[in-house]
Parts: C-alpha cells; structure tokens; sequence
C-alpha cells in the first residue's frame, strides 16, 4: 500500500512538471525504464533472431563457427543497446519479441528430430514456431547423426539465450516372430490353432518360431497375444515345453519378423536391450538432458536405469531425468503407476503400445489417470503419438486431433509432443505451430483455469519449502503479480510452484545448465541461467536486482509498476531450502524500500 501511495503521488507530480532525459547508465547499473525503452526500439527494429544476443551458453563451437551471420546480429544488437541505454527519455510499456505468442505459452511442446528437421535452419524455425523439447529417438539413424543434431540444437539454444532441453529415447526390447517359408506371409483364420514354439524352422500356417523363450514361459491359458499391432489376435488355449498353442480370434495375414505384444504378461526380460545399453552410454557421453526409457513393465525397471546411469558417471552430480514411457497394462497393475510416477522424474503417456495392449476406450481414462498421478507428486508429464498424425502430409490437423490435442491440455498435461509429424512430415514447422496455437487457445479459455483448479493436488509434505509455494501462489493472486520468480539450484523449488498452476508464469533462476534445461519440460517454468559469477547469494538484495534484470528481458514484465513475488532459500543451493519470500516492482533498487 506504501508503494502505491508513493507511485501515485510520483505520477501526479509527473503530470505538471517537466520531463527532464535520464541521466546516462553506468556500467553494471540497472534501471527499468531504460530497458523497457531499449526493448521496444529493438522489437521495432529486429526480427526474432536479432533481439536477443548470442551468448556462450552450451557447446556448439563446431556449429557457432559457421554462423557468422549470428555474431553479426549479436554484434548490431550489442551496439543498440549500448545506444538505447543512454537515449531513453521516458518510461513506455512495450513488449520485447518474447512476449509474443511462443512465449507467453505454458504448457510445453516436444518435437521429434529426424529427415525433415535435421538441419541449423528448420530446427530453429521448429523452436520459434514453440518447441521448447527436442526429441532424438534413438530407434533410427546413426549415433553420429545424434551428436549433430545436439550440437545444433546447443547452438540454437546460445543463440537465442534459451534453454533447451534434449530428450533420448531408448528402443526397448522388439518382440518379434521369426520367418516364414512363404515371403508373402500365411493367412490366419479365426477359430484355428496356431503354435508359437522354439522351433527355428521357417514357420507355415500351422506354427511359426517365437525367439523369446520368456513369453513361452509367461503367458498362461487364456492370455492373450496380439500380432502386428493388433492386426491378429491369438488367445492361449495351451501350452508345454517350448511351445503355446493359441485360437486364432482375430484373423489376418502374418509375415516375417511381425511385432508381438503381450498384455497380460509380466516377462521377465531387462526392458535395457544390448543396443540400448550402447545406447544409453552415448548419451550420457554427449550430454542428453532427459532419457526415455521404453517398454517399462513395473518399478525395478527405474532403478535399473538409475543404477547404470550411477554406475556411467558415479559422481555426476546432475545426470540426466529419466522418463518412464507408460505402454504397459502392468503399470496400472496395484501400485505400480504411483511407484513409478514416484521413482522416475517425468512420464511419457505412449499411446502407441497403450492403444495397442489396451481397449481403445480405455485409453483416454488412462491418460487422465496418469496426468493426475504425476499432477500429485509434482512429475511432468507428456501425452504423445498420433498428436497431429494427417500433419504428415497435409498443412492442417483433422478436427479430431485438434481436439485430442486440447483434451490433453484440458487435462492438465504438462506437455504434448509431436513424432513423425516434425520428424519425417512434409509440414514439421506448420505442425509445431499448430500444437502451439492450440495451447494458447486452450490456455485463454476460462474452463481451462477452472479445471486446473478444480483438480489442483495438495502439498502435503509439510515443508517449508512447499509452505513458501503455497503462500507464494495466494500473494501472486491477491496483489495481481505479474510473474513469480524463484532463485533455485536443482530444480524442486520451481517444480513444486508448476505443480499448484498458478496464473502467473514461474521465473525459475539457476546457476546450474542442467537444472534449467531439466525444467525446460516442467509447466509454465521460464528456466534461465544465470551464472555464479553473476549471482552475488551473499546479497540478497542484489538477486533481488538481477532478478528483475531477467523478467524484464524474458518479456515477463513490461511496466515499472509490475509486480513480482520472489522466493528463495537460504544458505542458497541447499535443495528444498526455500525460505524467503518478497514482493517487490519491476522497477529496480531505485523504487524499493531500503528494508528489501
């Protein structure tokens, strides 16, 4: 109320007295007026590439070194602002590029990388159209390939100052039936035995060879198998050593090498194949920001990958997120989905195998089931395949993907993710676009903020850290904040803020890379990094000044009168510490009260 009184009284005085220019900025000051002034002659004057500097962040030298037309915008941008900060004459409320559409989203997007998006130029136009996730699926292409497209992901990613987070995702075990001696394939006929034996002889219409000795030994009568997608389905009518006789239900053609899925069946094989476990040690070599780990089955699956990951780089201090890809009917079975949910550090709704090994009907309840676990313990989650799926080869989505898409968001997911659509389609940017203009039309519609509402979990760990979230939310809403911002080392903090979806947007600032990239997949998170030699922590008030240098720059606040509740722990850098709170003007040191 004392600020207000004071900025009001500032502004009738204004109104009758003169408007005398500022006095220019001294190096390493820090005045709002002058910045907002300077975003708006940069926005005025750049495209999106111009408008913020180029700066080293990330490892993409190989790539940097090509873009010579980066640095020259880096340069001209640099010479602007030295220009703007001395010839700003009046405060103005304006918008830097990063207050467009693209930025002002908070549901993330995942775009998956592969022919149709491979190169410096579509990569950046997929992270401009709303990318804030790049996907690599190590399934296809050479490893070698994946290193270049990380290395210019990086290079997008210092370019526009952003972070970006790298997803791999594993294979996982392909259960498939052998050969047949007809290349063309035999034609099942419902109602007829077909065995599945250890026999390696080329299969008939008869039999054919299983090379997975585990479901010969899981599956019981009456367990069901499906072939190639569902295309053939085969129920358990009996079995001995070596062998499963099945009635054939469904009926159709089978051929060499089909996929088999097994719904009913718990197989005890490693869901870590040879390959990705190769796999896996390149990525952790290159330096991938998220593993998904496929064909997940129940809870020791996340500890296996947590101990070879351990086992990869025992004192790495920020390894990788893992993310379970939920394809599985026995991860619904008991606890299963709360473990794992609780085990893993994100979830990957995989509606391909899901859809497959599950009834169609089943699978939306699924969805929201999931998206709620992960809502609860504060996990992000990822609701993908089949997203904009006629995108492939058409500019525009059906009416029924654009509203599975929405129903997602509706949902609460905290990000929606695109495959062969940008990965091997004929409109990979147009299908990003699209996603992104489906977030911020879900995001703008009332229902939206009354759903997340009505399903907002509790936090219940009776923390400190999570009573400064909670209170930190209440006073963003009730003195009409513009965005909340949290100082934060490994992450939990600014997680916890995602998980009460608040309006605002959440400024999560880190020191860390790692930290910021990992919340690069986290709802409404605006993750920056801000160096340690950049962030005095024995100073609060100066993280209070820096912190208002960033929400300016990312476009979070326009005005000097905008308001910005803050958090924070200390000693800083203790995990969960938060301690701290303050609402303060995105004015700057000038306009606060000495107490801050």
């Amino acid at each position: 109320e004392e600020y207000l009184k004071q900025r009001a009284n500032e502004g009738n005085t204004a109104a009758t007295a003169p408007t005398a220019p500022p006095a220019p900025i001294a190096e390493g000051d820090f005045d709002a007026t002058a910045a907002i002034a300077q975003n708006k002659q940069l926005a005025s004057s750049s495209g999106p590439a111009a408008a913020t500097p180029s700066v080293g962040y990330g490892s993409a030298s190989s790539y940097l070194d090509t873009l010579s037309r980066t640095d020259a915008i880096a340069a001209d941008m640099l010479d602007s602002s030295r220009k703007a900060s001395t010839a700003a004459s009046a405060p103005a409320k304006t918008d830097n590029f990063k207050s467009s559409p693209r930025w002002r989203k908070k549901t993330k997007q995942l775009a998956t990388l592969g022919p149709a998006s491979s190169d410096f130029e579509m990569i950046e136009k997929l992270f401009l159209a709303g990318a804030d996730v790049f996907r690599l699926n190590f399934s296809h292409g050479e490893l070698a390939q994946k290193k270049e497209l990380l290395d210019i992901i990086r290079a997008v990613e210092a370019k526009y100052d952003h972070p970006i987070a790298i997803l791999g995702d594993l294979q996982g075990p392909k259960i498939r039936t052998g050969t047949f001696v007809n290349p063309a394939g035999e034609l099942l006929q419902a109602g007829q035995i077909f065995r599945f034996d250890s026999d390696e002889t080329p299969g008939n219409a008869q039999r054919v060879f299983l090379p997975h000795p585990e479901i010969l030994e899981a599956s019981e009568v009456g367990h069901v198998l499906l072939i190639d997608d569902g295309k053939v389905k085969v129920v358990v009518s009996g079995k001995g050593p070596g062998y499963l006789d099945c009635e054939v239900v469904v009926g159709g053609m089978i051929k060499d090498r089909k996929g088999v899925n097994t719904p009913d069946s718990i197989l005890e094989i490693s869901c870590l194949t040879p390959k990705d476990r190769e796999d896996l040690d390149y990525m952790l070599g290159i330096g991938v920001d998220w593993v998904a780990l496929s064909f997940v089955q129940r809870p020791e699956d996340i500890v296996e990958i947590k101990r070879l990951i351990m086992s990869y780089n025992p004192n790495n201090a920020n390894p990788p997120h893992i993310m379970a890809k939920i394809e599985k009917p026995s991860c619904f079975w008991g606890d299963n989905l709360e473990r794992i949910v609780e085990l893993c550090d994100g979830i990957m709704v995989a509606r391909g195998d899901l859809g497959v090994e599950c009834q169609p009907e089943d699978v939306p309840i699924l969805q929201k089931t999931i998206i709620d676990e992960c809502r609860a313990q504060g996990k992000p989650s990822v609701v993908a395949t089949q997203m904009m799926e006629s995108m492939i080869d058409s500019p525009t989505p059906t009416r029924a993907e654009a509203s599975d898409a929405a129903t997602a968001i509706y949902d609460g997911a905290d990000a929606i993710m695109l495959s062969a659509e940008s990965a091997a389609g004929m409109y990979p940017e147009e299908s990003v676009l699209m996603q992104q203009r489906i977030i911020n039309r879900v995001e703008g519609d009332s229902h939206y903020s009354k759903y997340l509402q009505a399903t907002r979990p509790k936090i219940t760990d009776g923390s400190t850290a999570s009573a400064i979230i909670l209170a930190a939310r209440s006073v963003a809403r009730n003195v009409n904040a513009k965005c909340i911002a949290t100082f934060t080392s490994g992450g939990e903090t600014a997680r916890k803020a995602s998980m009460k979806r608040p309006e605002q947007p959440i400024c999560a600032i880190s020191p860390l890379k790692e930290t910021c990239r990992h919340l690069a997949m986290s709802w409404g998170v605006y993750p920056e990094y801000c160096p340690t030699e950049n962030l005095d922590t024995d100073n609060f008030r100066d993280m209070l000044r820096t912190c208002c240098e960033i929400t300016l720059r990312k476009g979070l606040v326009s005005d000097d009168k905008d308001l910005i509740v803050v958090t924070a722990g200390f000693p800083f850098g203790t995990p969960g510490a938060a301690n701290i709170i303050r609402v303060i003007p995105a004015a700057g040191p000038s306009y606060w009260d000495e107490t801050l």
